[in-house]
């Protein structure tokens, strides 16, 4: 919280004071730049969002939108949020992109991926119990899980693991076919990298490469995983007619590390590669909206003409999955 909303620059973090005098209510709020037609554009990237129970009746979260909405800024977004804030956030003429407020799910062996949720909720269950039960399960199961392959994809495109200097230098030139997009600054997108590699709960950050048969990348993708665990993915972005070719090189990372699946933030673009998956379902995971009085921006908005999510959200912070009542 310090890190991420007090101490640093970037952050737009706003109070309520209640009429006692206390502290009533909190908003965190990240500055970013989005460019629009060679426009540059000031965006507020809304994170967590908490009151006092015992003293908020409904109005702390209102006030402190209608306090952000007094800033300089030309746009407002959030991903993260929950039926409650999407109540009072909608009338203040939010749009929401319904695509994006959906999870993907990819199932490789579900008894193990069964084992997985159940350690994520009582971390306490002895592996012992549960693993060699979820591996017999998997066994008779065979290949029924397995995702299916995708047509599209060229036997002449490889993947290959990046790190993270190469997948900052590439994913900017990946996204430049939209035309509202981050505009980072030197040094701005490495900086992100190092604050969503601290995440734990999910395992390591791990970068990919899509490449066809000249070395030119053609999509990168991002996701916390470990053998045994649920991959999570971050970010993953093609060019072009890529995204089935780029999407596969996903799902094959995952599997070739040991993940008994992998979950991640649904997009309008890759959304017809997705439905090409067996074993694969949706939910809703959290309210995707913005919000512009800026003509242009809204639009591109409704036209699914914007990147947001992943890193443009809030999703990735530590904030949103490690558990710090454990160490």
């Amino acid at each position: 919280m310090r890190e991420l909303y007090l101490d640093g620059g970037e952050s737009e973090a706003l109070v309520q004071i209640n009429p006692q005098g206390g502290l009533g209510g909190f908003m965190g709020v990240l500055k970013a730049r989005y460019e629009l037609n060679g426009r540059t554009l000031n965006a507020a990237i809304i994170g967590p969002f908490m009151t006092d129970s015992s003293t908020d009746h409904g109005w702390a979260g209102p006030q402190l939108l209608r306090a952000l909405h007094q800033g300089e800024f030309d746009l407002y977004l959030t991903d993260s949020a929950n039926r409650t804030s999407l109540a009072f956030a909608r009338p203040m003429k939010y749009q929401l992109l319904p695509v994006h407020c959906l999870e993907w799910t990819c199932i490789f062996r579900p008894a193990g991926m069964a084992a997985a949720v159940l350690r994520r909720k009582w971390p306490g269950l002895p592996r012992l119990a549960l693993d060699p039960c979820a591996r017999a399960f998997d066994a008779l199961a065979g290949k029924r899980f397995e995702p299916s392959a995708q047509p599209s994809s060229s036997r002449r495109v490889h993947h290959e693991p990046i790190d993270a200097a190469q997948f900052a230098e590439r994913l900017p030139i990946l996204m430049s076919d939209y035309s509202l997009r981050p505009s980072w600054k030197d040094g701005e997108l490495p900086r992100l990298l190092v604050l969503a590699a601290e995440k734990r709960a999910d395992g390591p950050l791990h970068f990919g490469g899509t490449y066809d048969e000249a070395g030119k990348m053609l999509g990168c993708h991002a996701f916390y995983g470990q053998a045994g665990g649920i991959a999570n993915l971050l970010q993953i972005q093609a060019s072009g007619s890529h995204w089935a070719a780029t999407l596969d090189g996903l799902i094959a990372a995952a599997r070739d590390m040991g993940c008994v699946g992998i979950i991640g933030q649904t997009q309008s673009r890759f959304l017809p590669q997705l439905f090409g998956y067996s074993g694969l379902f949706f939910r809703y995971a959290g309210g995707t909206m913005v919000r512009s009085l800026v003509a242009e921006v809204t639009e591109a908005v409704r036209s699914g003409d914007i990147f947001v999510g992943g890193l443009m959200g809030d999703r990735w912070t530590r904030l949103s999955s490690d558990d710090f009542g454990r160490a």
